[in-house]
Parts: structure tokens; sequence; C-alpha cells
């Protein structure tokens, strides 16, 4: 897939997902945390690395509140744009995050990470998935960078409404799949 096609889908579901409304979103939301802290792969986690929802993105907020009461560690993203690079950073109290350069919550001391071997569980964003697994993000191309000596890692998780769920995308060397997409009505398994 060209990237101007890969543009052009992301604005056409981007736009389809910030205009539900508010209602809508938050049961659809319920719904998928639902169904992750139901898993195998949620419940045997200890470490987790996730990222803080931004915009209209389900809402990673109260997955984070579990994980923490349930005392798992929780990593969230911290991005480097000199070398587009990418840390997962301990989270001890949402007071240890600020607004980066886009707008998104991610932690001010990076000094406590964790080695992505010692991931159990990596929710991943994206805008556009197909049921094979395949993801289109946001076009920074950190996750993929970020996943690809892991990518044997069973543990990469992608929560979703069905409506950014198409048939196939296609998907290029440098893409890594995931391995499960979680939607408000379903959990998509990749067969590798």
């Amino acid at each position: 897939m060209k990237k101007e096609e890969k543009k052009i889908l992301r604005n056409k579901i981007l736009s389809i997902r910030d205009s539900l409304n508010r209602n809508e979103k938050e049961i659809m939301d319920n719904e998928i945390f639902n169904k992750l802290k139901n898993t195998e792969l949620y419940k045997n986690a200890r470490n987790i690395f996730i990222y803080i929802s931004f915009s209209n993105e389900i809402n990673t907020i109260n997955i984070i509140k579990k994980a923490l009461e349930d005392k798992k560690d929780v990593f969230i993203p911290k991005i480097y744009k000199t070398n587009k690079s990418m840390k997962a950073i301990k989270l001890n109290s949402f007071d240890d995050l600020r607004k980066n350069s886009m707008g998104i919550l991610e932690p001010i001391d990076d000094s406590k990470y964790i080695e992505k071997e010692n991931i159990d569980l990596i929710v991943v964003p994206g805008v556009v998935f197909d049921k094979d697994c395949n993801r289109i993000g946001y076009g920074g191309g950190y996750y993929d960078r970020y996943l690809k000596d892991i990518a044997y890692k069973n543990n990469k998780v992608v929560l979703a409404y069905d409506l950014q769920v198409i048939d196939k995308i296609e998907n290029e060397k440098h893409d890594i799949k995931v391995d499960y997409i979680i939607t408000n009505t379903k959990i998509i398994k990749n067969y590798k």
C-alpha cells in the first residue's frame, strides 16, 4: 500500500472514529476494556506496556488504573524524535506525566525503563487494522521499529472499534503484525 493510500485510509477511519457520540464511545470502550481484562494474556501479565489514549482513541486510562490496582507494573511510551526511538518507562503516578510536542502525555523522567524483551503485554496503538492483524498506525513508525526484534513474542494487542477493522491492508516488509485485535464485539487472533 502506497504512503498516499495509507494516508487517505487513515484520514477516512479517523474521521469516522471522531464522529462517534460520547455515550456510544463510552459503551464500546467498556466492552473492549472488559474483553481485555478477561484475557489470559492480561491476567498473566506482570509488566504491561500501554500508551495513554489521546484524542478519540479508546480510553486506556481505566485500563491503566485497573492494572495498577491489580499490582501490575505499567510502562508508558516515551518517544525520542532525534533518533525516532521509543522506551517503555515505568509509571508510578499520573503526576509523573507531561504532554510532549504532539500533545500526548508521556513520562517526564525516563530513568526507570524496562527492556522490551521483559514486557508481557504490549498494547499497540493504531488507526486501521485488518483481519490478518496488520495495522496502519499514525505514520511515525515508532512501534514498527520498537517491535521489530521482538516480533516473535505473542504479546502484542490492539484495542479497536469494529469500524477500524477492514478486510485487507497491503502491508510492507517493515510492518509488524499484532497478535490480537480486541474490538467491542470480538477478538481476532493472528494465526502466524
